[in-house]
């Protein structure tokens, strides 16, 4: 184990060595520990710093030759090192991995030859979504972002955008569509106004401020145009890449999210390798 490369080129994938900029960067086998237990226990990033310092078999598996009773890093570490490695580098530690486990003869190589490969629903971490709620986030996140970059807007509809926020969720309790329809229509002709000012004062400002406009404004303009019954709708702002997936659950028959597939080897029952 101690003679097996578990990284490779991964160190010069993820910038590891000195930095220049201060103290040495945290051992890569510790931060890919982290990532490992925070996946394999279904952690937050401040859950996972808190409970490895607690945890002798979690820091003697990070690398840790000691017990060391403080947080091994700053929770938005984590967060920033998942960034930096990307998706090469995620792709190296997996080769890495599989071929130190070959090395030390825990899985034959015969058992990678067939692999058994499955889709599922990977759920973000979005709120459930309502056409009102997106509406009115997206009024909400246009007007802060004009008033940001300097611009002046007529109206802002803060209050009014609220107000009709929380009507429409009683309207939907009581089951009252009609006047739920009207005040969705409301909402959209409130977004649609702040969009055309934005639209029209923008031109004013700097390419860049611009550029960091556009990207919002056309989600919102997106959602403003779409309807009930439309393909390819953006539920949430925040991460148009969410999709409706019906899988057929009697408890939950829509759930949002991407679709990920994983896949594992055909490995035989005495194999070492999970």
């Amino acid at each position: 184990m101690e003679e097996a490369d578990l990284f490779g080129t991964t160190l010069q994938l993820v910038g590891g060595g000195v930095s220049n900029r201060g103290r040495p960067r945290l051992p890569i086998r510790l931060m890919v520990a982290l990532l490992y237990l925070k996946h394999a226990f279904d952690l937050s990033d401040e859950e996972l710093v808190l409970r490895w310092s607690e945890n002798v078999v979690w820091q003697f598996f990070s690398g840790m030759a000691y017990y060391t009773p403080k947080l091994p890093c700053d929770a938005t570490q984590i967060g920033r090192f998942r960034r930096v490695l990307g998706e090469a580098g995620v792709e190296q530690l997996l080769k890495s991995t599989i071929e130190a486990a070959v090395a030390m003869k825990a899985v034959d190589k015969r058992e990678f030859e067939r692999v058994i490969v499955d889709s599922t629903v990977q759920e973000k971490a979005i709120a459930h979504p309502t056409d009102s709620r997106l509406l009115e986030v997206a009024r909400e996140k246009i007007a802060r972002l004009a008033k940001r970059a300097g611009i002046q807007l007529k109206l802002t509809h803060a209050r009014e955008g609220k107000t009709l926020r929380r009507r429409a969720a009683g309207y939907a309790h009581a089951k009252q569509f009609k006047r739920l329809k009207r005040v969705l229509r409301r909402q959209r002709t409130i977004l649609g106004s702040l969009l055309r000012e934005v639209r029209r004062k923008m031109t004013a400002l700097p390419q860049a401020a611009q550029d960091g406009l556009t990207v919002w404004l056309e989600r919102a303009e997106r959602l403003h145009a779409q309807k009930p019954h439309d393909k390819g709708k953006l539920y949430a702002l925040h991460a148009p890449e969410v999709e409706c997936i019906g899988k057929g659950k009697a408890r939950q028959p829509y759930e949002f999210g991407v679709k990920v597939c994983g896949f594992r080897p055909n490995v035989t029952a005495d194999s070492e390798i999970v």
